[in-house]
């Protein structure tokens, strides 16, 4: 049955990873450079915006360790996106 209410959802389009991603996983999300924001939201039919579905540019990302708190959908607060100041472990 249709209740006419509009369904929100997203989904995280994913693509090969960068030079920043690649040693951490097989993928990453994509990410859609602001001056290309309306050219993603509003699609040309006769141009579509498929190349936009790549890797970002690594040189503004950076990456740091984390605390493993991270890994549990139950934690959430913004001290998750601090670097990690733990103790050194065997891989640090």
């Amino acid at each position: 049955m249709t209740t006419g209410t509009p369904l929100q959802s997203f989904t995280i389009i994913t693509t090969d990873p960068n030079a920043v991603m690649e040693p951490l996983h097989d993928r990453m999300p994509v990410i859609v450079p602001r001056e290309n924001y309306d050219r993603w939201l509003h699609p040309d039919p006769t141009r579509p915006a498929t190349d936009l579905l790549r890797p970002h540019d690594p040189e503004p990302m950076t990456a740091w360790k984390v605390s493993n708190d991270v890994g549990n959908v139950r934690n959430d607060s913004p001290e998750l996106c601090e670097p990690w100041q733990g103790p050194p472990t065997l891989f640090s």
